[in-house]
């Protein structure tokens, strides 16, 4: 994913955080702090993904309640790494959103979660990087997030790595963390092609490792070049077969069809290479779910429950009049 190329100056430190809840806690003031528990509601059962940017890159600025109804799940892109290892922090870009304050964007949280909608905060992008390679990392990123959940009221975490992870320690800090959480913790990933070619890789490992917490994947299918399909045929992307046959290797490899989602560009602006039409991604939805509009792949066997698709990001969409969500959410929520 794209990211802004300067970042806000954090405001408070992951143990700053720390010692604030500590401190709410004792003082018997924990309820001034948004809790992840009461944010209750599920995504559904076919959903649509759409990362929101906490920051301005020449998209549509937007805050959470510009967002359209139609995003079941809206993932905040990016916290960031700190000087602690493995622990992450976020500072809302008010500047860059144009005075968009941090009790304005706790209240839209709440709005959109009171509408049906989950919203997670987002790990990584294009420029971040979080090493979490031993049990300490792990618990201080499994710590970090919660305390963003508690915080900020986020539903979950998504996992946007793409400078690569440890399974086994990634793995256990997504454990640790739904642990305290609880069981209405929503844990999305968007892993690039080349992370989900084999079930050896490090990122397809770990998400069979947490598919009992697992919500999506939504692989992004863009900034790819060819990639094999579970044919062991080359497909170049922004095609429907690239989506489709790339898609059967985890629908495949041991992800449940409700944890497989289609991640693509909302606009040609969005993304270096990829970009398919919404007319596409609802082919290829169709493809996977029904075995009707496909190209020259036709898997062996449907997908019914299929959880749907994603794209970058809400504020691309925006820029290009919100054709992408128009078009793909009915469908999604149609299957």
């Amino acid at each position: 994913m794209a990211r802004a190329t300067t970042k806000p100056a954090r405001k408070r430190s992951f143990l700053a955080a720390a010692l604030t809840t500590l401190a709410l806690a004792l003082t018997g003031t924990a309820t001034a702090t948004a809790d992840p528990a009461e944010a209750t509601a599920a995504p559904p059962a076919h959903a649509v993904t759409g990362y929101w940017q906490n920051f301005n890159n020449g998209a549509t600025v937007q805050k959470l309640s510009d967002v359209p109804a139609d995003y079941d799940i809206i993932a905040v892109a990016f916290a960031d790494a700190t000087a602690t290892p493995g622990a992450v922090d976020f500072t809302l870009d008010s500047a860059g959103l144009g005075g968009y304050t941090e009790d304005a964007f706790k209240a839209d949280i709440k709005a959109k979660q009171a509408a049906g909608k989950s919203v997670v905060i987002s790990i990584g992008g294009q420029n971040g990087t979080v090493s979490i390679n031993d049990a300490n990392s792990a618990t201080n990123f499994a710590n970090s997030v919660y305390s963003l959940m508690q915080e900020y009221g986020f539903n979950g975490v998504d996992i946007d790595l793409e400078n690569g992870l440890n399974s086994t320690y990634m793995s256990q800090a997504l454990k640790s963390l739904s642990a305290k959480a609880g069981s209405d913790f929503v844990l999305t990933m968007a892993p690039q092609t080349i992370d989900m070619q084999s079930t050896s890789g490090e990122y397809f490992k770990t998400a069979l490792a947490v598919k009992d917490i697992l919500t999506v994947v939504n692989m992004q299918y863009y900034n790819s070049g060819s990639m094999l399909g579970c044919d062991g045929k080359v497909y170049s992307q922004g095609s429907v077969d690239f989506l489709t046959a790339l898609a059967c290797i985890q629908l495949e490899g041991g992800l449940d069809p409700s944890q497989v989602g289609l991640g693509v560009p909302a606009s040609t602006s969005a993304a270096g290479s990829g970009y398919v039409s919404p007319s596409v991604v609802n082919a290829a939805l169709d493809c996977l779910t029904v075995g009707t509009n496909c190209g020259s792949f036709k898997p062996s066997k449907t997908y019914p429950g299929l959880r749907g698709a994603m794209t970058w990001s809400t504020n691309w969409d925006a820029t290009s009049g919100n054709t992408w969500i128009s078009a793909v959410s009915p469908h999604v929520h149609g299957l």
